[in-house]
């Protein structure tokens, strides 16, 4: 999978989708993304990120 991203209609909030590697065990044997969120104050800055989490991909599809 590759890194993505999301941005709602009005450009005021971004997701950022990114494979996740656990780099704490030997073998990556979990299929997971990192999830990254965050808001636009400004379009002329570079968005301020408030936050992320992992799921597995299992646990999105769900959603």
């Amino acid at each position: 999978m590759e890194k993505f991203t999301l941005i709602n209609k009005d450009r005021s909030r971004i997701k950022v989708f990114e494979p996740f590697e656990d780099v704490s065990k030997p073998s990556p044997c979990i299929d997971a993304m990192m999830v990254s969120y965050g808001c636009v104050y400004k379009r002329s800055i570079k968005p301020v990120m408030k936050g992320s989490r992992v799921e597995t991909i299992e646990a999105a599809r769900c959603i």
